[in-house]
Parts: structure tokens; sequence; C-alpha cells
């Protein structure tokens, strides 16, 4: 069985809510009671940490408590980065062996998608795995001043998402020794310390909500689930 760590600290500025990413109201719900109740359903998960904005613990706590009653919870203060939350969680969490972190900002995350990834990190016996979609459209790199220098093979390119699960102790290595004020996900922390990382392919509409745009095409997907 595993742990979540549920990254929710985000301030949202680009979302412009007025509150906090997580707290946004997003189909009549908070943002990150979608998670949650996802997270509560899934057969893998336990329980779950989670890194709340400093100074709205309590709140996400009554959050948690509706949306996901039978989901033992705690509730943390979160850092400053992304990742900073996600060590703030760890140091709390109960000893589980397998930790699932999850970004409140991705509200159409499943209980199935949740059990799959857990499952693969069992069977594979790597030291993560991490929810990705295929790249569908072509990427080119290029330089400060927007000259491309490369097409990328598309075939090779995966979109990452969350949830992403760990081995506890590779997690915990990871964020010991990686410099979390510029990891963009704990799977590159990883992969820095020589860590095996996987995909597990995941559906495109995972979305993580950043913009207003984002909310709106998420609340007809959520729609359309019913």
């Amino acid at each position: 069985m595993a742990t979540a760590l549920v990254a929710a600290a985000g301030s949202g500025e680009r979302l412009s809510a007025g509150v906090p990413k997580a707290l946004a109201p997003l189909a009549g719900r908070p943002m990150v009671a979608w998670c949650l109740a996802a997270l509560s359903e899934a057969t893998t998960i336990e329980s779950a940490v989670i890194a709340a904005p400093p100074g709205h613990e309590e709140r996400l706590a009554e959050i948690a408590a509706e949306a996901a009653p039978s989901l033992r919870t705690e509730v943390v203060p979160g850092g400053p980065t992304r990742s900073e939350s996600v060590a703030n969680a760890l140091r709390v969490q109960g000893g589980a062996e397998a930790l699932v972190v999850h970004d409140a900002a991705r509200p159409l995350a499943t209980a199935d998608l949740f059990d799959r990834c857990v499952e693969r990190l069992a069977g594979w016996r790597c030291d993560c795995v991490a929810a990705a979609a295929r790249a569908v459209d072509t990427i080119k790199e290029a330089d400060a001043g927007g000259r491309v220098i490369a097409t990328l093979e598309r075939a090779q390119l995966w979109v990452v998402q969350t949830p992403q699960v760990f081995r506890s102790a590779s997690l915990a290595r990871a964020l010991s020794e990686g410099d979390l004020s510029r990891a963009s996900d704990d799977a590159q922390l990883v992969e820095a310390v020589g860590g095996d990382v996987r995909l597990v392919e995941a559906p495109r509409h995972n979305l993580k909500v950043t913009t207003p745009l984002d909310v709106r095409i998420a609340e007809l997907l959520l729609a359309e689930r019913g």
C-alpha cells in the first residue's frame, strides 16, 4: 500500500483566481478535492499527506475530510518550491515503501491511473514510474534568440505528468541531494542521482490546470465524466 504526497501549495498567480490554486473553484468544488476523491477510490493508496499553502492548512483539512472521508490524511505547510513542498510532506509520511506524488493542479487523474502507476513500480522494481502522454506535436529545440537548433524525434518524446510513484528511499535520497529550487519535477531529481525512471502511458486529458482556459477545459471534461 502506498501513501500519496499531494503538492497543493502553489499560489496560482497565472490562474488569477484570488486564492491559492488548490482552493480555486472547479466545477463546484475546490480544485484539490477532485484528486483527493480519486485517491480515496484507489485500491493501492491508504493515506495522504497534503502540502498546503501556508496559512491554509485548516481549510485543506476540511476539504480532505469532505472529499475523501475514507482516506487517512495529514496536512503540512508547503515550501517555497514544489519539490520543497514534497520534501515537507515526505518528512511526516508514516513509513510507506511506495510514495505517490501528485499535483493538486491535475484534477482529472483517476483512481485507475493511480493504481496502475503503483502496480508498475512494484512490477518493474525500479526507482520511479511517472505518468506521461506521448508527444503528438513536432518539437523543436531553439536557442535564446529563437533560432532552431534541432527538430527532435517525436516518436521518442513524452509529456510527463503526475502521478509519479517512487520507492521511498529513492525519493528521499533524490530530495536530499538535489537542487530543489531548479527541479521541474521529482522524477528529474531521481534521474540526477542515477535512478531507474520509467513511464506509464496516461491520457493527454490528465492536464495541469494553469490558466483560466485550462479551467474551462477541465470543467468540460469533468462534466463528460459525469
